[in-house]
């Protein structure tokens, strides 16, 4: 892949008329309009940081689909500006990213980076003067390899480092940043990144997994107590991701393999945030985990109050006592992902039922579509649309039901390097040329740039 121009069409995103007559669902007024993404899948610019466990990762032969690296991805670093003017010609009101640890920390701890620090706040302030609110995660998933070496997550020392590398972000960014979210799935971090090794960094130990877990945990309480000594009124969250899951069958085998899942992909997270403690359940049904890493005063440090819980959901899964189970799926994803919206709602309304958060935000949702773009790079993706419609419609209906739910993020803003998947699997609402770095938008653009401007979902 080669740097290239970034153009930016003026009338890309001209919001397009409902058909008259079509009913709509209008949002709160202050309902808040974003797209995500995050650092090593869009950013490039490896030889300005240091290295992170995704760049030893890719180095790794199989480990990613096509062989490829986040060397250049879509080159965000060079084409920041354009990338702004994007979200603006998107009519979002915030813009959700992530900071890049080996970028302002090259060797994990120590003295920042200038230029790294230089380029987050030159993203904030080109942000804010397009009247766009920088929504900042801390945590995507690149760990400095540094302390990867020295043991990674499954190490206190970890979480111990992400609290001072947080302290350097917060209080560099924090005069102009009001939301900040300290990781971004943390399920994923520790479960590929440590038990299946599908992921950076690759290892495969479950009772490493499950030491990760509970350190990055411990780094989220220890970066909020961070973020609330240099910004107390600021919002500080936590994105976990959900998924509805149901059983093969009504067998008890098949139930107790669907209730398991649940409680390790919905459950082990978000209790000792909310102040339950891990959920005993599944350490009573064999969890290989002792949890001799808890020390006296970690859950407390966990359970410190959050202001906003963000939620990333996609799918939902058919789960059985058989491993090799496969169920087909009426309506999937380019991704196989079944696609079941209700799933959203059922999701918002077990949180807020079960632990009544303050605050709510969609900070993911989004497809993967076998995009066919036309001569001139065009992708009229109408099934993309459909999706964020249907998912959209299901979130107005928990709003209407009294669940918080602030604002909803797609994602992605730009087709991006989809970790393990390089970039065989496109997510953005701007189809990104990897060849040229060009930006396209797609139907899908379009149709959310109707959406923010309306405050309301047609149909």
């Amino acid at each position: 892949m080669t740097a290239g121009r970034a153009p930016v069409d003026a009338n890309a995103f001209a919001p397009v008329e409902s058909a008259a007559g079509d009913a709509r669902r209008r949002f709160p007024d202050g309902f808040v309009w974003g797209t995500a993404t995050s650092s090593f899948q869009i950013e490039g610019g490896r030889a300005s940081r240091g290295e992170s466990i995704w760049d030893r990762f890719c180095e790794q032969p199989g480990a990613i689909v096509d062989g490829s690296n986040g060397d250049v991805a879509c080159g965000h670093h060079e084409h920041r500006r354009g990338d702004v003017r994007l979200l603006r010609e998107l009519g979002v009101a915030a813009y959700r990213f992530s900071v890049s640890w080996p970028r302002v920390l090259p060797n994990g701890r120590g003295e920042a980076a200038q230029a790294g620090l230089d380029f987050y706040s030159h993203l904030v302030d080109d942000l804010l003067d397009s009247g766009i609110e920088p929504h900042v995660t801390l945590y995507h998933w690149d760990l400095p390899q540094v302390l990867e070496d020295e043991g990674g997550w499954p190490e206190r020392a970890t979480a111990e480092a992400f609290a001072d590398y947080v302290d350097v972000v917060v209080s560099h960014l924090g005069d102009r940043v009001r939301r900040w979210t300290t990781l971004n799935e943390p399920f994923c971090s520790a479960r590929f990144g440590y038990v299946t090794g599908t992921m950076a960094p690759g290892r495969t130990s479950p009772a490493l997994g499950y030491a990760a877990s509970h350190h990055l945990l411990l780094g989220h309480g220890l970066a909020v107590e961070r973020i609330r000594d240099r910004c107390p009124d600021a919002d500080a969250s936590i994105v976990l991701n959900f998924g509805a899951i149901r059983a093969a069958s009504d067998r008890p085998e098949d139930v107790a393999a669907a209730e398991l899942d649940h409680t390790l992909l919905n459950r082990w997270y978000v209790e000792p945030i909310a102040g339950h403690g891990y959920p005993i359940d599944a350490l009573v049904r064999g969890v290989p985990w002792d949890g001799a890493e808890i020390r006296d005063g970690d859950l407390d440090v966990i359970a410190a109050p959050i202001d906003v819980l963000g939620v990333n959901y996609y799918s939902r899964a058919t789960v059985g006592a058989d491993p090799d189970l496969h169920v087909p799926v009426e309506r999937a994803t380019a991704m196989g992902w079944e696609i079941y919206p209700a799933g959203l709602a059922q999701t918002l309304r077990w949180l807020h039922d079960e632990f009544a958060f303050p605050r709510y935000l969609i900070t993911e949702n989004g497809a993967a579509m076998a995009d066919e773009p036309d001569e001139r790079g065009f992708v009229d993706d109408q099934d993309r649309i459909e999706y964020l419609h249907d998912h959209l419609a299901a979130v107005h209906g928990v709003i209407a039901e009294g669940v918080p739910v602030e604002g909803y993020f797609v994602w992605s803003l730009l087709d991006n390097f989809e970790w393990a998947y390089g970039y065989t699997c496109r997510f953005g609402l701007v189809r990104v040329d990897y060849d040229t770095l060009e930006r396209i938008p797609k139907a899908s653009a379009s149709w959310y740039a109707g959406v923010t401007r309306s405050n309301a979902l047609a149909g």
